[in-house]
């Protein structure tokens, strides 16, 4: 590795960054732009490297929304926030199922489904239901407009629909979000909720990369770890801001017609582009 993979650090934790908030699949991205600009380093490491690098973008949600999800509280106030832990609590119900898919079956899921091919279909797909769902939804009031109103069951369901995004080129925002429409819940509360969800969700995933890498990295590793953590942090303060005024004024169709435009362009590009 050299200073050229700190200038592709930077620039996959800018498409980390974006991506990762954006329903438009950051894994299915990151995966892409490794083909274009690929790091020079070890498959265990890029593998290591393409999850970790979240916990950048995973920083600005805790950075953006302490005083939410912080649960404690100065002593006149009683110590303890009842609506953060209210939001904890649900939080980690919506995590469930992921969890106990995606744990026991991520090698799995790595092995079969992180290619170009499979990336280029469900960008796609979940392209399309954007645009179908929101077309559905035009005329709909929605039922859950802030996330106090969100319920446990809601929340366990929004969780059932994340365990669609283990394969890559679903996006874990995505499956989420348009879940949780489905469910009723309004665009913003919905947004918000999933940057919430991916708190445990990111932190579970890198950890457990980091002990199937191990922690024998060397310098210049370490380096560029952390560039495109801290490119991702940055990148995603901007990202999150950009949503939610977004949806307060928009529905997500924008997102699906870009889906399907990329999905196309990879699977031309591929299919003339030999590895």
């Amino acid at each position: 590795m050299d200073i050229f993979d700190i200038i592709k650090s930077v620039i996959i934790g800018i498409v980390e960054g974006i991506t990762e908030w954006l329903p438009i699949s950051s894994t299915g991205h990151i995966i892409l732009t490794d083909r274009l600009i690929p790091l020079d380093a070890s498959d265990a490491f890029k593998e290591m490297f393409n999850v970790v690098i979240q916990l950048g973008a995973i920083m600005a949600v805790v950075v953006l929304f302490f005083d939410k999800l912080w649960p404690f509280t100065s002593k006149n106030q009683g110590f303890i926030k009842k609506q953060s832990i209210s939001l904890w609590t649900k939080v980690i119900v919506a995590v469930l199922p992921a969890a106990v898919i995606g744990i026991p079956f991520d090698d799995w899921f790595t092995a079969k489904f992180h290619n170009e091919w499979v990336i280029s279909a469900m960008l796609i797909l979940y392209g399309i239901l954007f645009i179908v769902v929101e077309s559905y939804n035009k005329n709909r009031i929605s039922k859950v407009n802030t996330l106090s109103e969100i319920s446990y069951k809601t929340a366990l369901l929004i969780g059932a629909f994340q365990v669609l995004s283990l394969i890559p080129g679903t996006s874990r925002s995505g499956a989420t979000i348009l879940g949780a429409i489905l469910l009723g819940v309004s665009r913003t509360a919905a947004a918000e909720f999933s940057f919430y969800l991916a708190v445990p969700v990111m932190f579970g995933a890198s950890l457990i990369k980091i002990l199937k890498f191990g922690f024998n990295i060397t310098g210049m590793e370490f380096v560029v770890l952390a560039v495109g953590m801290i490119t991702a942090f940055i990148v995603s303060i901007i990202a999150i801001k950009f949503l939610l005024g977004y949806v307060k004024k928009r529905d997500f169709k924008f997102f699906g017609y870009y889906r399907i435009a990329l999905g196309l362009l990879v699977l031309v590009y591929f299919s003339f582009i030999p590895k």
